[in-house]
């Protein structure tokens, strides 16, 4: 009888130390998510790489921080976590016309950094593309006022029509520990 009830209470501990793990989480934790859009023009030559800038986005990070009880200071990390690519135009329009693409950030006083890549983008990939993303801490980026993007575009098609490109990104922002957030 003894060894149930130990066992029941380390059981009901577990449950309870997982479960505050995971509060503790979600209370230091948030994404914040970033929508751009650039346009890959037609008359693009083959295998050549193009660069397409897009225009700063302006970041709202200190909006986002307070209302999600905290501050820069308290930021401890800042990672991609997704990078999505959605072909809008022209209509019925797929990727396979990439051979390549890479993804680099830009903001006031920073060197650029590559934050997505994808390599030998296979035929009939959609027109959705989700690049591999950098492990990198991007703090320093989001916690300027604004950041740009360039998107580095090798092709392996002719190009007749623009195409236009949505892009998604995600980060995920961890505070220091859950004393650090002010209520």
């Amino acid at each position: 009888m003894k060894l149930k009830i130990l066992n029941f209470t380390a059981l009901i501990l577990l449950l309870l130390t997982n479960n505050s793990c995971r509060t503790i989480d979600k209370l230091t934790q948030f994404n914040m998510d970033f929508n751009q859009t650039v346009v890959i023009p037609s008359s693009t030559g083959l295998s050549l790489p193009i660069d397409i800038l897009t225009p700063e986005l302006e970041t709202n990070s200190e909006s986002t921080f307070e209302i999600n009880n905290t501050s820069k200071e308290l930021i401890e990390e800042i990672r991609l976590t997704s990078l999505t690519l959605n072909l809008t135009s022209p209509s019925g329009a797929d990727f396979s016309f990439l051979e390549s693409i890479r993804v680099y950030m830009n903001a006031q006083d920073l060197p650029e950094v590559e934050i997505a890549w994808s390599n030998d983008i296979p035929d009939g990939t959609g027109n959705s593309l989700t690049l591999n993303v950098s492990g990198a801490d991007f703090q320093e980026y989001i916690k300027k006022d604004q950041f740009s993007l360039r998107c580095n575009t090798i092709t392996d098609e002719l190009l007749t029509s623009d195409h236009e490109i949505d892009i998604a990104t995600s980060f995920l922002h961890r505070c220091k520990d859950f004393r650090s957030i002010t209520y």
